[in-house]
């Protein structure tokens, strides 16, 4: 077994791999400026020097999510999709190409299915519920597995047995992970993002999305991605395998949580919630395709 500490040791090799868009960076902190003061023409000139990320930005406006626009430029697209939205897509491509095509613990795209479906379920229920930034939710729900990616790359055999133990018992991943890590990919995760100086709130979101009751700060965003994270793991989102689980949502803590902040969510009927994702099934994958899939450039 490998500690934290050992993991922690190994976690500023990451941010230094070459695969990292060189914009990404730059990119990032344009985007942080005020809405109001933020230069689109820079943002449309920085997405326009990576190819890949362009092609992704273009495939998200015109995937099902944003009702097949037709968009055409980077310009447009950039336009259509918001600059929140595009920094999401900034992070979810540098993370996309940390872990080499081989060394993956589990599929790209089952990972990346997860992840982006987490992100499209926390929007949609931060939006029922009132939670007064959707996007935040969004972006919470993108990057809660972080530390997945963490684990594949720090101890790649060791993980990939840990998956097998988790998948051949049809276990949560992260009960396989205590038992045969040593620690969890929501500790390992938490390392990363205070590396990378996310803000708090995703800090927390990453560190307990599966122990929502320990969060010291974000409580409504924490127990909002853990809901997600459970209703995309009953509904084939999941990390690939059958998780044999009895979640009763109306009896779990982070769901007493929203109801406290957002007493609507009182009136909300959890089964039509659950038919609501079902339906969005076929969006969402064809919105994982249209995003992590690799291709061609872009116009400005």
């Amino acid at each position: 077994m490998r500690t934290l500490e050992e993991v922690r040791s190994r976690i500023k090799a990451l941010e230094a791999m070459p695969t990292v868009p060189a914009i990404v960076q730059p990119l990032i902190s344009t985007l942080k400026t005020a809405p109001e003061e933020v230069n689109v023409e820079k943002v449309v000139e920085l997405v326009s020097y990576d190819s890949t990320i362009a092609a992704q930005c273009l495939r998200m406006a015109n995937s099902p999510l944003f009702g097949r626009q037709n968009t055409e430029t980077v310009r447009s697209a950039i336009l259509a999709l918001g600059l929140k939205r595009i920094e999401a897509i900034l992070l979810g491509c540098c993370l996309n190409t940390m872990v080499p095509s081989g060394q993956w613990a589990l599929e790209a795209v089952t990972f990346w299915r997860h992840s982006l479906g987490c992100a499209l379920v926390s929007c949609k229920l931060a939006k029922l519920i009132g939670y007064p930034d959707p996007e935040k939710a969004y972006l919470a729900g993108l990057l809660h597995d972080l530390g997945i990616l963490v684990n594949t790359l720090v101890c790649s055999e060791e993980y990939r047995r840990c998956i097998q133990i988790a998948r051949d018992k049809h276990v949560a991943l992260e009960q396989s992970e205590a038992e045969h890590l040593g620690f969890t990919h929501c500790q390992s995760g938490k390392l990363l993002a205070e590396h990378w100086k996310f803000s708090a709130d995703l800090v927390a979101v990453i560190e307990f999305h599966h122990t929502p009751a320990a969060a010291p700060v974000a409580l409504p965003l924490v127990s909002l991605v853990h809901l997600s994270d459970l209703l995309c793991r009953l509904r084939d989102l999941g990390h690939g395998y059958y998780e044999a689980m009895g979640v009763d949502l109306a009896g779990d803590t982070a769901w007493a949580v929203l109801v406290e902040h957002y007493p609507a969510l009182a009136r909300m009927d959890l089964a039509r919630l659950t038919m609501d994702i079902d339906g969005a099934m076929e969006e969402i994958t064809a919105t994982v395709d249209a995003v992590f899939k690799t291709g061609s450039s872009a116009t400005a």
